[in-house]
């Protein structure tokens, strides 16, 4: 079973019911889900943004935001220098590249609705994965 690393932009989808929500449950189901501790931060941040743009839902969005809790997902310590120097060689921000830097540090698959962050992390699975799993070309 290979770990997924999960960031708050698939878990915000999944938990607030949000428009890829299913896809992203598709992706989670019966795997081992790790992230950074920044991922409560974010989804706190998402269930604000959320209560303040619809103040009268705030009950059902402040229950979408509990059940993360029961969401097994270990988090893990990044190292922040290593964080910083990936930024900046992506162009990405600290905080996608703290879920970029764990899911190279543990060869896992990175689940995010961030087009940018999932194609960098694309790059690194392209980089690690077995020359006999990549798709290569031969000239003649």
């Amino acid at each position: 079973m290979r770990v997924r690393v999960v960031d708050a932009s698939a878990l915000g989808a999944l938990i607030f019911g949000e428009p890829k929500a299913d896809e992203v449950a598709e992706s989670l189901a019966d795997e081992a889900m790790v992230a950074p501790a920044l991922l409560w931060f974010e989804l706190a941040s998402i269930c604000l943004k959320k209560i303040k743009a619809h103040p009268r839902l705030e009950d059902q969005i402040l229950k979408a935001f509990s059940l993360a809790d029961g969401l097994e997902i270990e988090i893990i310590d990044v190292d922040h220098k290593e964080v910083v120097q990936l930024a900046r060689e992506t162009g990405l921000t600290t905080y996608d590249c703290n879920y970029l830097w764990l899911a190279r540090r543990l060869n896992g698959e990175l689940i995010t609705l961030d087009n940018r962050l999932r194609q960098e992390a694309t790059k690194t699975q392209r980089r690690s994965s077995p020359p006999s799993s990549r798709n290569t070309s031969s000239r003649a």
